[in-house]
C-alpha cells in the first residue's frame, strides 16, 4: 500500500508526506484518540523519514516497508522536492525546512516520533529535537557532516548542476550519466544512477528533475557556511549516527558527533557510500534496527 497524506507547512506551502505499507494493527487502545492521531497505543511508535537534498520520500519505501511491521513509518516530500510545493518565493531556509518536519509530526500525529533522516534530512532532524524535545524520542543521523563545508563547496556544486546533459533522452541515459559519467563518479555505480532516476519526470524535450536547481542551492547555501554543533550538543533524545565507509562523513568527525551528542551512539556500513540507505539497504537496516529495538523496549 502507498498512501498519501497532505500536509500544511510553513507558510502554508503544500506539502506530500507518504505511507509506504499498512500501519500495524492495534491490539489495545483508546479508539477516539487512535482515531484523532492516527496510530494507536499498543506500544508502537511513530516515524518520520526526511530525505536528503535533491531526494523524494520514495527513496525511503524500503526502510518505511519493514519500519511499518512494528511502526507507523511517514515519508516527508520536503518543500522544493518530489511531489511537494515548489513555489518560486517560497523560503527554502533552515527554519522553513525544520518547522515543516515540526508541522508534519504534529499533523499526523505521529510525535514524540523516532526521526530518521539522510544528509539534509538529517540536519533537519536534529536541528528539531533541539526545538522541539517533546515531539522526538529518538534520532537517526545518516551521512550528514556538523561541521562547515564552505564556499568553495557551494561553488562546486553550482558548476556540478552546470555539467548536467538535460534534457536526457531517456531514463537509461540519466541511469548511465549518474551512475557513470558524471565526474563527481569514481567508479561504476548503479544504486547512484537508480537513485537519480528516481527524481527525473518526463517533459516533452525529454527527462528533467522533478526539481529546480537553483531552489536546491538555495535550501543548501542556508546551511553550507556554518557549523552545527551547537544544535547537535542540544539533542536530549538518543541518538544514532550513522556513515557509508565511502560517504562524505569521515569516521573522526562522525566519532566526534557522537560525544558531542549527550546520548550518542556510532554505526557503519560496509561496502556504502553518501547514499548509505539506497546502496546497501540490508546492511543499512542491520545497522539501525538494535537501535529501533532499543527505544522501544526502553
Amino acid at each position: 500500500m502507498t498512501r498519501r497524506i497532505d500536509v500544511t507547512g510553513a507558510g502554508g506551502v503544500r506539502l506530500a508526506a507518504w505511507e509506504f505499507g499498512d500501519p500495524p494493527k492495534a491490539e489495545h487502545g483508546d479508539p477516539e484518540r487512535e482515531a484523532a492521531t492516527g496510530h494507536a497505543e499498543s506500544g508502537f511508535s511513530g516515524v518520520l523519514l526526511l530525505h536528503g537534498l535533491m531526494g523524494r520520500a520514495s527513496h525511503w519505501a524500503p526502510t518505511a516497508r519493514w519500519l511499518s511491521e512494528r511502526h507507523r513509518a511517514v515519508a516527508l516530500d520536503q518543500r522544493g522536492h518530489g511531489r511537494s510545493e515548489k513555489p518560486p518565493r517560497a523560503a527554502f531556509t533552515r527554519e522553513a525546512y525544520v518547522e515543516d518536519a515540526e508541522a508534519a509530526l504534529e499533523q499526523l500525529g505521529l510525535g514524540p516520533a523516532v526521526v530518521i533522516g539522510h544528509a539534509m534530512g538529517a540536519l533537519t532532524g536534529w536541528q528539531l529535537a533541539a526545538k522541539r524535545p517533546d515531539l522526538v524520542r529518538g534520532l537517526i543521523v545518516c551521512d550528514m557532516r556538523a561541521s562547515a563545508l564552505g564556499a568553495a563547496s557551494q561553488r562546486e556544486w553550482t558548476e556540478w548542476f552546470r555539467t548536467w546533459p538535460v534534457p536526457f533522452a531517456t531514463l537509461a541515459d540519466v541511469r548511465k550519466w549518474f551512475g557513470e559519467d558524471d565526474p563527481w563518479v569514481e567508479r561504476p555505480n548503479p544504486a547512484r544512477g537508480e537513485f537519480y532516476a528516481e527524481v527525473m519526470a518526463e517533459s516533452p524535450d525529454g527527462w528533467r528533475p522533478v526539481f529546480d536547481p537553483e531552489q536546491m542551492l538555495k535550501s543548501r547555501e542556508t546551511w553550507v557556511y556554518d557549523a552545527h554543533w551547537e544544535e547537535l550538543a542540544q539533542v536530549r533524545c538518543p541518538t544514532l549516527v550513522v556513515r557509508g565507509l565511502d560517504g562524505e562523513l569521515g569516521r573522526a568527525e562522525a566519532q566526534e558527533m557522537v560525544r558531542v551528542l549527550p546520548h550518542g551512539q556510532y554505526a557503519e556500513v560496509a561496502d556504502a557510500g553518501h547514499l548509505v540507505h539506497y546502496d546497501q539497504p540490508e546492511a543499512w537496516r542491520a545497522a539501525i534496527e538494535p537501535f529501533l529495538d532499543g527505544l522501544r523496549e526502553g
